[in-house]
């Protein structure tokens, strides 16, 4: 008897110290996501008709997709781009393409955090396709 008094009891005991798992409002981070104007698929489609417009893509083997990573600052501005897969001149590619990137007139919203602008990572995927191949 004394064995099952002392199971209750434990039983009870914590129950009582279990934790409340209530969101607090205090604590509580509102956070939103960059945007663009318009979303990711205008964004896109001002990109690649920047990249039309000034960039010689008959020096680049590009075909198929690939994927732009890059920061978007407090301001709404891009920085710090880089591109995958790494294709043949690679660095050159880069700087055509934070040239094109430059030439997009609109800005992004910056991402939001506790109602702040905080600095956020974007992952942008575009397909490209050409004329021109590497045949090495």
């Amino acid at each position: 008897m004394n064995k099952y008094f002392v199971i209750l009891l434990l039983l009870v005991g914590f129950k009582s110290f279990s934790q409340d798992l209530k969101p607090d409002a205090e604590n509580a981070v509102v956070s939103k996501n960059a945007e663009f104007p318009g979303g990711d698929s205008a964004f896109s489609k001002e990109f690649l008709r920047m990249i039309h417009g000034y960039i010689d893509m008959s020096k680049y083997a590009v075909n198929g997709q690939f994927t732009f990573l890059f920061d978007i600052n407090t301001e709404g501005r891009i920085e710090n781009l880089n591109v995958l897969p790494k294709v043949k001149n690679s660095e050159l590619f880069i700087e055509d393409m934070e040239f094109a990137i430059k030439k997009v007139k609109k800005k992004w919203k910056p991402a939001m955090q506790n109602g702040s602008p905080v600095v956020s990572k974007k992952v942008i995927k575009i397909n490209f396709t050409s004329d021109h191949f590497d045949h090495e």
